[in-house]
């Protein structure tokens, strides 16, 4: 087994919600990856990274950095939108294949619906959709996959995400079983998986092969119970903490990469520190925190 590792804007509070400000520059992020020990980056909201394929080939080759994907959120449950979200990943994934990258990674459009943002975390069992409508998100998403792979040769990936229609093990399951097995994989964020109520181990057992692409993410089950007794939003409960540094939460760590081991699992895991109150010089110490943590589990 190799995993690499890499790291991503959204540790720096870099995010695609909008509203959000941004308190770092591109050039201080990138600087702060590779003084943490990782050797790929995520390419983070579209525009914060130059999207000038030379100016970003540049800026990475400069630093050794490896551009691996880019998360790309989609409405797919209204299929009136879908030609207009088509046309916006090919976009991103054209500036990905330009620099070698290996994956698009595709989501709901998460945080967008105040209902899902309210009740983030405490809908297990529950299902955001219909059948009919998972049949109509389903395959939007294999229809996108299709032109992303046939014309750009990227793999994809999709990201279960709290506050967003696939967020427990149900939608995902719901939407795995509808989607293309060989076109769409799992990209098993750790963390998230737990927030929602489940055990990231138990996806890896289920999933096994499918999942392709790894963000590895903690979450502190104090700061989700108190979150879910207070009835705090997924923005109050992020804010609070609820993702913390790797190996202070729940997630199973030293399980789930021995798991990716037997699975002969080859490619990335970027870690993500979800925060939402970046301060000063916090974001390059929870990376390197991370980063020493990873390596303690012999990565």
């Amino acid at each position: 087994m190799t995993i690499r590792l890499a790291n991503a804007p959204v540790s720096w509070g870099i995010y695609e919600f909008e509203g959000l400000a941004q308190t770092y520059t591109y050039q201080r992020v990138l600087d702060e990856i590779v003084d943490t020990g990782y050797t790929g980056i995520e390419l983070g909201p579209y525009g914060f990274l130059p999207t000038d394929p030379e100016v970003l080939r540049a800026e990475l080759d400069s630093r050794n950095l490896r551009l691996l994907s880019a998360f790309v959120p989609v409405n797919f449950v209204n299929p009136a939108v879908i030609d207009e979200a088509e046309a916006t990943a090919l976009k991103v994934g054209r500036l990905l294949a330009s620099q070698g990258a290996i994956a698009v990674v595709l989501a709901a459009d998460n945080g967008s619906n105040p209902d899902l943002v309210k009740r983030a975390g405490k809908r297990a069992g529950q299902s955001a959709l219909s059948s009919d409508q998972w049949d109509v998100f389903a395959a939007g998403v294999n229809r996108v996959a299709r032109k992303i792979y046939g014309e750009l040769g990227l793999k994809v990936v999709f990201h279960h995400h709290c506050a967003g229609v696939v967020e427990t093990a149900e939608e995902t399951r719901n939407l795995l079983g509808r989607a293309d097995h060989d076109l769409v994989g799992l990209c098993l964020d750790t963390g998230h998986w737990n927030f929602a109520g489940g055990n990231a181990l138990d996806a890896v057992r289920e999933y096994g092969e499918r999942v392709r692409y790894l963000h590895l993410k903690d979450c502190d089950p104090a700061i989700r119970q108190e979150a879910i007794d207070r009835d705090l939003d997924y923005f109050e409960a992020a804010a609070l903490g609820v993702f913390c540094e790797l190996g202070r939460g729940d997630v199973q760590f030293p399980a789930l990469i021995g798991q990716m081991d037997a699975l002969h699992y080859d490619g990335w895991a970027v870690v993500e520190q979800d925060v939402l109150n970046a301060a000063d010089d916090a974001p390059r110490q929870s990376a390197r925190r991370n980063r020493e943590y990873l390596q303690s589990l012999g990565l």
